[in-house]
């Protein structure tokens, strides 16, 4: 289906499960309301659909434009990419940059989607990733244009492989990998972070 839509550049896409209701109101306590330590629980629900059989060598989190990352204070999915980092004893590497702006992909077509993040993602200066695996880690997935982007420019730097993991998606029509939320615990993911979700 992702190639269908023209979003070439990944290998493959592992995604908790849908942005909406609770796992949605975490994601927006984390990455609005700066409550940085939800970064912990948000990846223990990465590490439950990361295969553990896949073989990865480094970790790249989905960068930030530096305008978007001032204003913000911090990049939501590089706090994601080091606690997996850590979970898994892998390099966590800022391999990627952005380096222009892109308007909200929000009510854009899927052609259009892909034009608004065309030539988005450098590669950091002396960046080579020769045959690695690369497990590139981002908070939520919609169309998948930007997520195909980076992963075009990670491949460039000599990637073998990219594979995606996000914590949440907004289109079922995706077909990822996932896990529904049916026994999914709001108060108590926060609880292992920090913070009340009232």
């Amino acid at each position: 289906m992702l190639c269908r839509l023209g979003l070439k550049g990944f290998d493959a896409v592992y995604s908790y499960g849908s942005y909406e209701g609770s796992l949605r109101k975490l994601i927006h306590l984390f990455k609005y309301r700066k409550i940085h330590t939800l970064a912990k629980p948000l990846a223990s629900f990465l590490a439950l659909v990361l295969p553990r059989d896949e073989r990865f060598d480094v970790i790249v989190p989905m960068p930030l434009h530096w305008r978007r990352r001032w204003q913000r204070g911090f990049n939501q999915s590089e706090l994601l990419a080091r606690e997996i980092g850590r979970r898994w004893n892998l390099p966590v590497r800022k391999a990627v940059r952005r380096v222009k702006p892109t308007a909200p992909q929000a009510g854009l077509t899927n052609a259009k989607r892909r034009a608004n993040v065309a030539g988005a993602f450098g590669l950091k200066r002396n960046v080579r990733l020769d045959d690695a695996r690369v497990l590139l880690v981002d908070d939520v997935l919609t169309t998948g244009a930007t997520a195909a982007a980076c992963a075009r420019a990670l491949k460039r730097a000599g990637a073998a492989h990219v594979a995606l993991l996000a914590v949440a998606r907004t289109d079922r029509r995706l077909g990822l990998q996932s896990i529904e939320l049916e026994s999914f615990d709001p108060k108590a993911a926060v609880a292992a972070g920090a913070g009340s979700i009232e």
